[in-house]
């Protein structure tokens, strides 16, 4: 009864990025209601219950907003991605969530949070941690595989950018999403609107192309609506778990941030690998019309900004 909850309320979970918590916008009783439907004899009460065990709270239906103005398809598109990815799911292929983590000073700074040590034997810290452009700072890109409750994350040194983004795909898909899908030719890629995955950036795309011609995947990519970030998963199910594990620790090196993100694990059998990526991305790198116009690119029919598949382009040879 548990799973058939979660399927119920997946399309409407919502969750604070920093917590595992999360919260759902259907009502107890409009969920009593599904589950009598799907066979289930169950009151609201017991729903309430189950709610909590999965790590849930119970909230009124009120409008979340996040950002400025909620777009007119914001819940529209959560339902288009939440079928997208069901789908492949169901098709046994992978479907992944991406983004960026929050960039980490790399040093002796405070980091936010406590660990357990001996009384009066506290880390001790830098006093200041202003934003300098001589401190390194690490940067890193999250794959998080939701049907196989694993995460991959490329720690880079340099810029976030489209062309990082990519590569940080292509490094998950070589050492871990290859190996667990061999005959897959599918790819969905669940991102934000913004950032270094943004659906605007040409960049993205165009390196997504590359992509998907070297690797012969065929890649559907479905971005959440903008100011709507907090609700892919990789924030709730990947990145929330890795802050916790390093909460109170000072990130003092590259290698020490690797190890961190490594070690995070799960009661519910969350596995994390991660690698350092000393290449240095450039900014500012610049796509033309031509390029985009001898892209294999199919805009869905629904909201083709958003949902776009990427084929992969055969030899000119």
């Amino acid at each position: 009864m548990a799973e058939t909850l979660e399927a119920l309320i997946e399309p409407t979970v919502r969750g604070d990025p920093q917590s595992p918590l999360r919260w759902t916008s259907r009502s107890t009783r409009n969920l009593e209601a599904a589950l009598t439907h799907a066979g289930y004899t169950i009151s609201y009460h017991t729903v309430a219950n189950l709610l909590h065990e999965l790590d849930y709270t119970l909230q009124g239906n009120r409008k979340s907003s996040e950002g400025t103005v909620d777009h007119a398809d914001r819940d529209a598109q959560f339902r288009y991605i939440s079928d997208q990815a069901s789908a492949a799911l169901r098709g046994r292929l992978p479907v992944i969530s991406v983004d960026t983590k929050k960039k980490e000073l790399v040093g002796h700074y405070k980091n936010a949070g406590q660990q357990w040590r001996p009384k009066g034997d506290a880390i001790e810290v830098l006093t200041h941690d202003f934003p300098d452009p001589e401190v390194p700072k690490a940067v890193p890109y999250g794959v998080y595989d939701i049907g196989q409750n694993t995460g991959w994350v490329n720690v880079g040194m340099s810029s976030d950018t489209a062309e990082f983004a990519v590569e940080s795909i292509r490094q998950w898909w070589r050492h871990m999403g290859r190996p667990r899908y061999p005959r897959a030719r599918r790819l969905l890629i669940c991102a934000d609107s913004g950032g270094s995955n943004g659906y605007r950036l040409s960049l993205w795309k165009r390196e997504l192309q590359t992509f998907a011609t070297e690797q012969g995947l065929t890649i559907t990519v479905c971005h959440f609506p903008p100011g709507t970030s907090k609700w892919n998963k990789i924030e709730h199910r990947l990145f929330s778990f890795i802050t916790m594990n390093w909460r109170g620790q000072p990130l003092t090196d590259y290698r020490t941030i690797v190890n961190l993100i490594a070690g995070t694990k799960t009661r519910a059998g969350l596995i994390v690998k991660a690698r350092l990526d000393r290449k240095t991305y450039k900014r500012g790198i610049k796509v033309s019309a031509q390029d985009m116009k001898a892209l294999a690119l199919e805009p869905h029919p629904f909201h083709g900004e958003w949902n776009y598949t990427l084929r992969p382009q055969r030899s000119s040879a």
